[in-house]
This record gives C-alpha cells, sequence and structure tokens, in this order.
C-alpha cells in the first residue's frame, strides 16, 4: 500500500524509479548557490537564502519517496574562510532554522541529527541544536543528518582520539581496533553509510565530506546549481543510481 502510494505521488516523474530497492542513505552536497546568485546579478547571500528553501524541500521529497537517512552538507570546517557577511547570512539562515524548522517540519515524520565539531557555536546556538535534536528524537521516519561546522578528515581525527583514550583507559587494546571501531566513533555510529552521494553545481570531487563513509558510495554530479535542484532530479539521482551495479571490491 504504501509503495501504491509513493508510485501514485511520482507517477508524473519521466524517471522510471524502483520504488522497491531505494538508496538507504543519500549524501547531499549543497554546492553553487553564490554562483546561482551571480549570474542572476544578486548577492551571494541571495543565493544561500533560496538555497535554504531548496534544502528544505528536498528533505521533504526525500521522506515522501521513502528515503530513510539523508545527510545534507550545510556549512563545513573550511566555509569560515568565506567573507564575513556571507558567513553570517549562513549563521542567520542556519539559526532561523532552528527557530522555525520545528514549525515548518509540523505533521513531517524527521528525525533531525546534527553532526560536526559544534563547540565553534555560541551557548545559545548549542542550545538550539539540542532543542530541535531532542523534540524530534522519538520520531521514526526519515533521518536528517545536518552537517555542521563538519569536516571528514576532522571527524576522523576526533575519532582516533577518543579510541587513544580508550585504550588508555584500558577499554581495549590496540589489537581489537578494527574498521568498526572506527565508525563506531564517527559522528555517524550506527548508521548505514551512504549508498549515493549527489553534488549539483559542476564540482566532482567530496570536499571533505563523508570521507569514511564513503568509501563505497555511487557518486552523482551535475552541472545544475542547488537552488535549480528539484524533486525531478533526485529521482534522476536515484534512478541513475538504480542502473548502477554495486560491487565493493568484488566481481
Amino acid at each position: 500500500m504504501i509503495m501504491l502510494k509513493l508510485k501514485n505521488l511520482f507517477k508524473k516523474s519521466e524517471h522510471n524509479v524502483d520504488f522497491d530497492n531505494l538508496p538507504q542513505h543519500i549524501g547531499i552536497i549543497m554546492d553553487g548557490n553564490g554562483r546561482w546568485a551571480k549570474k542572476r546579478g544578486l548577492p551571494r547571500t541571495g543565493g544561500h537564502a533560496v538555497g535554504a528553501k531548496t534544502f528544505e524541500k528536498i528533505v521533504e521529497d526525500a521522506g515522501n519517496i521513502g528515503i530513510k537517512i539523508v545527510t545534507v552538507y550545510a556549512f563545513s570546517t573550511e566555509n569560515w574562510n568565506r567573507p564575513k557577511e556571507e558567513v553570517d547570512t549562513l549563521m542567520s539562515l542556519l539559526e532561523d532554522y532552528l527557530d522555525n524548522g520545528l514549525e515548518r517540519l509540523a505533521g513531517r515524520d524527521v528525525k533531525i541529527h546534527f553532526i560536526g565539531d559544534r563547540s565553534a557555536f555560541s551557548d545559545e546556538f548549542q542550545k538550539k541544536i539540542c532543542h530541535m535534536e531532542k523534540a524530534t528524537e522519538t520520531n521514526s521516519g526519515l533521518l536528517l543528518n545536518v552537517a555542521l561546522n563538519y569536516g571528514g578528515r576532522a571527524e576522523i581525527l576526533n575519532a582516533v582520539k577518543e579510541i587513544c583514550h580508550k585504550v588508555q583507559n584500558g577499554e581495549f587494546s590496540c589489537s581489537d581496533i578494527d574498521e568498526k571501531t572506527i565508525s563506531d566513533h564517527l559522528y555517524t555510529a550506527g548508521q548505514p553509510d551512504p549508498d549515493l552521494i549527489i553534488r549539483p553545481s559542476g564540482e566532482y570531487r567530496l570536499s571533505n565530506f563523508l570521507m569514511w563513509q564513503s568509501a563505497y558510495s555511487e557518486l552523482w554530479f551535475s552541472n545544475l546549481l542547488w537552488p535549480d535542484f528539484s524533486k525531478e532530479n533526485l529521482l534522476e539521482a536515484i534512478s541513475d543510481y538504480q542502473k548502477r551495479n554495486r560491487r565493493f571490491g568484488g566481481v
């Protein structure tokens, strides 16, 4: 019945999506906001505002399609190096989401989880993050990971430090450390690795996003800029993913 509803909901799509074979976890690098604005003679900050609306719409679409986990790259550890006006705008948009996101998510079964180093943010900002996580923690629908002040290398470094500390405390020995040990100390501990990573904007790299988790992720790139990304593009990426043969190093 659920699959039938999904098929009816998206039946106008030109893409032949198998709703019985969806990627469980999708990562999205939301790139191209500044260039979108520049093409229209607008300040880069205007592109981020439109991109924020696209983010909310795509998350809704992903949940309706039946995706279980979405991880979005909202603000990287390197983004602090951008012009102050742009950083301030991004922080303002993030704070607006923290202040009003629950109201806009009303009626949607979405669980919010923030990943990244929170220590760079103010105490008030961190309290808002915790409040949103607490308010949605019992939801069992789409799990939305929002990567804030996130970097894949920093995440791995943090995991290594935690493991070293536990070895020093005698919680386990060096010989006990394996790939699962690393995975269990990442921000995404307990979650399956992303099956598909989507990056619009014409860039062909991961840019320090989910470096450990993406070892066998399928990648989907597009010249489309993020503010123009739509439900049709999401379905296109999923359809393309479903045509691939995932061998995980085998034959």
